[in-house]
């Protein structure tokens, strides 16, 4: 479904992404894993557009999509959750999961509402409510809730667990796994590399804007470095 092959990123004369090759096929789920500051984000940035690219190329679902710009890449299926949620505060729950769904004005829309309440039904008691009085989990629901709006064959979904208690951490872990049940494709970048692996079908571990290890999550939450580097094991 998505392809990316020697990707490479610079913020002003510095590169910060080195040659970046990955892929996620239709139905898995797909954990990018790393320190802080390993260019995760930059990655997702890039592959949702936001982010100029140096180097390299993006396909999805068959299609170069390198130069498309990002406001038509939701169109084509893929959606991001960003880091940070960014949700609009002083804006309904309701309005943000509208705004999520920009691009459609058919009858499907109050269907996909109701489905993402399905999913979070805490967002559905609160759905007149200020988006900036819910609870940091809560806001992490609505963020994804927003991005599923736009209807995404392959949501790419960047620290999701961040900032939140274990508790709501499987919740949100749980509600990726429904996704992908549902038939939606995920790239999941994660700080919390045994949560991510956890629930992934494949990994990616990155270090300093590379590639340095790949395989299915089992093998690499068996493997020592990864155990030793991100796991605390």
């Amino acid at each position: 479904m998505l392809q990316v092959e020697n990707l490479h990123s610079r913020y002003g004369r510095i590169e910060v992404l080195h040659g970046i090759n990955l892929e996620v096929r239709a139905g898995e789920i797909v954990a990018v894993v790393g320190a802080n500051g390993a260019g995760k984000t930059t990655l997702l940035k890039c592959l949702s557009g936001v982010q100029p690219m140096a180097a390299g190329s993006i396909t999805f679902q068959g299609q170069n999509i390198t130069r498309v710009p990002a406001h038509r890449r939701l169109g084509l299926g893929l959606a991001q959750s960003p880091e940070g949620r960014q949700i609009f505060t002083n804006l309904s729950v309701e309005e943000n999961l509208r705004l999520g769904a920009y691009l459609f004005r058919d009858a499907r829309v109050e269907t996909d509402m109701e489905q993402t309440f399905d999913m979070f039904p805490i967002l559905k008691e609160k759905r007149n409510l200020n988006a900036g009085d819910l609870s940091g989990g809560q806001q992490q629901m609505l963020a994804i809730g927003r991005a599923l709006m736009g209807r995404p064959s392959c949501l790419l979904l960047d620290e999701p667990s961040m900032g939140l208690a274990p508790i709501l951490v499987d919740q949100i872990l749980e509600a990726v796994t429904n996704m992908r049940d549902q038939g939606i494709t995920a790239l999941l970048v994660e700080q919390n590399a045994f949560a991510a692996l956890s629930i992934a079908d494949r990994g990616y571990v990155m270090e300093v804007g590379k590639v340095t290890m790949s395989g299915t999550s089992q093998d690499l939450i068996a493997d020592e470095r990864v155990r030793e580097a991100y796991l605390g094991i």
